[in-house]
């Protein structure tokens, strides 16, 4: 089967076009993460991970139920670092599919609606969109082997199928509503030259996304220095549990910005990527504050935020 014959199969069983199953795949992992989270031996099982899930781990008895036996179904948790070699590959093979015009690039393309190909990103935006997503996971990928510790820390192999599934998703979600102008315009160096001036919105959103980069990388290397398991005294730990958290959400949310289609406010396939990181994040994070409470006392963190001051 070619892979249009593949894409166009598959688009027909959901009864969508690409951008639709794209935001649809976004929104379902987030709508099946929180479903999990909702019930305390659902989310003790499957949503808790790494030091946090110590005083967790799912019964070792020969008398385990269902659930405690798919608990067991783990990978190790370093297997994170998969996550962003999985985000740095899928940029490159996007990047040389969309130049040369590849088959797969092709496939996806031309199965967005003419409703979602009309408002188009330019040419410049998705040069700078792609760009920045593959910075992040450049970035995310030398932090993971750069201040990884060695750890038996596991994780649900849900979590990171889930994951790898998301990175690649990301590296379609960030062009395709820019499929427009792709179809229609052939590539020249002077579309990587940036010699027009970029948009007020362009010139605020890419420092913003660039400061947020900067927050959390500078969390994760104090993580990273911490010698054991310790309530964080860094000034960005001030008050709140998980700023590396935060921070993400605010680069995910400026790429969803950056990326608007003209005459858009966002761009809504971006922005479920968004919702995504937001939730998983932030259940993530609200974990770690439990967490928190339990080895170093209630009172400890008690008005403590979870990933961004004055929001959450």
């Amino acid at each position: 089967m070619s892979l249009s014959a593949w894409v166009d199969k598959t688009l027909e069983v959901t009864g969508m076009d690409a951008v639709d199953a794209l935001r649809a795949f976004f929104l379902l992992a987030a709508a099946t993460t929180i479903t999990i989270s909702i019930p305390a031996s659902l989310r003790s099982r499957f949503l808790v991970y790494g030091p946090r899930a110590s005083s967790t781990q799912p019964s070792t008895s020969q008398n385990k139920g269902f659930l405690d036996t798919l608990a067991t179904w783990q990978v190790p948790h370093s297997y994170f670092t998969q996550f962003y070699i999985a985000s740095i590959l899928s940029s490159i093979f996007w990047a040389v599919q969309i130049t040369c015009r590849g088959a797969l690039f092709q496939a996806i393309a031309t199965r967005v609606s003419e409703e979602h190909r009309r408002p188009s990103m330019s040419i410049t935006q998705l040069v700078i969109c792609c760009v920045l997503l593959f910075m992040q996971g450049s970035r995310r990928l030398w932090e993971c082997i750069t201040f990884s510790k060695p750890s038996t820390s596991r994780m649900w192999f849900v979590h990171w199928i889930l994951g790898l599934g998301f990175y690649l998703a990301a590296g379609v979600a960030i062009w395709i509503e820019g499929s427009g102008a792709l179809l229609t315009t052939e590539f020249s160096i002077a579309h990587f030259q940036m010699t027009n001036a970029p948009s007020l919105k362009t010139f605020a959103l890419v420092p913003l996304f660039l400061v947020a980069s900067g927050l959390q990388h500078d969390s994760h290397h104090y993580l990273s220095s911490l010698k054991k398991y310790t309530l964080p005294e860094h000034p960005m730990f001030r008050g709140v549990v998980c700023p590396h958290y935060g921070a993400e959400c605010v680069i995910y949310l400026s790429l969803a910005l950056v990326a608007a289609p003209r005459g858009e406010f966002i761009n809504k396939t971006m922005l479920t990527c968004f919702i995504f990181v937001a939730v998983n994040l932030g259940l993530t994070a609200r974990n770690t504050k439990e967490w928190y409470a339990q080895k170093f006392g209630n009172e400890s963190v008690k008005d403590w935020w979870f990933m961004i001051p004055y929001v959450y």
